[in-house]
């Protein structure tokens, strides 16, 4: 677990789990040859040369509010992956030993409706999937759930059991994918992995820093941002839009806070040459 400040913001990083089972689906131009030979790769990597991917929810706290950003995979939830079919961990357990509670989550913020960033939006209850925190407005970009709402999802009835709930819960909120949340956190659209997805632009006291979402996967695409995900919506677009985000934030003091970054999770994008690296 890490926790960050960014002016008058803290972060806190819960952990659900790692993995290196994923990347060789996940990014395949991603070989083992190709990350041994970048020097900065190692937090990233295990020890075969496997990326390894942190599936975590980020907890932003800003001007009193308490926000959730990402629910990762969830329990008890039917799954077309073996690891994650109706999985028993202990990811509110862990919440809770960072001082949390379920009622206390003032927003939960979805960066999209992939089956790895809603998951604990619910949790089952008397054989019924219900809100998780109940107290809580769900954000989804609306674009996103235009989209998801009649899209099949690869890794099982992500949308039925995650999403749907919160709507009939009158608990779904839909925004654009530029809403200002306070006025320290705004979202900002990254689409592309996503039709709607958007990343998390924070600033408070002349710091800044930005959550990713699946914008980028892991730190090898900063040195290879053409690399797109084969879980990618649009490839073209989301290599577009990595891009773009890589030039713009390179040499600048913003904190890339990656969804789904190992090891340190966070750190700054520098030029290295030609390309990009994440400087932690």
């Amino acid at each position: 677990m890490h926790k960050w400040q960014i002016g008058d913001v803290k972060i806190t990083q819960i952990v659900e789990l790692t993995t290196a089972s994923l990347g060789p689906h996940l990014l395949p131009q991603a070989t083992p040859e190709v990350l041994n030979a970048i020097p900065w790769m190692s937090p990233f990597i295990d020890e075969n040369g496997k990326l390894v991917l942190s599936m975590h929810s980020l907890i932003v706290e800003s001007m009193g509010q308490t926000i959730m950003v990402d629910t990762c995979i969830g329990n008890d939830k039917e799954r077309n992956y073996p690891r994650w079919n109706r999985m028993q961990g202990d990811f509110l357990e862990k919440f809770a030993a960072q001082g949390f509670t379920t009622e206390a989550v003032d927003t939960v913020l979805c960066t999209h409706m992939h089956v790895d960033h809603v998951g604990w939006n619910t949790r089952l209850v008397d054989g019924k999937w219900a809100p998780t925190f109940t107290r809580a407005d769900y954000l989804f970009a609306e674009q996103e759930w235009n989209h998801w709402r009649v899209e099949e999802q690869e890794y099982g009835p992500v949308i039925e059991d995650s999403v749907q709930p919160i709507f009939d819960a009158g608990m779904a909120v839909l925004v654009g994918q530029e809403h200002v949340v306070t006025d320290e956190i705004r979202l900002k659209p990254t689409p592309g992995h996503t039709p709607g997805h958007v990343s998390v632009h924070i600033q408070s006291r002349g710091e800044e820093a930005i959550i990713t979402g699946d914008m980028i996967h892991h730190p090898c695409q900063i040195k290879h941002p053409s690399w797109s995900s084969t879980a990618d919506w649009h490839a073209e677009k989301a290599a577009s839009t990595r891009s773009g985000f890589v030039e713009e934030a390179a040499d600048r003091p913003v904190l890339i806070i990656g969804t789904h970054f190992s090891g340190p999770t966070a750190g700054y994008i520098v030029r290295d040459g030609d390309t990009y690296r994440l400087d932690y």
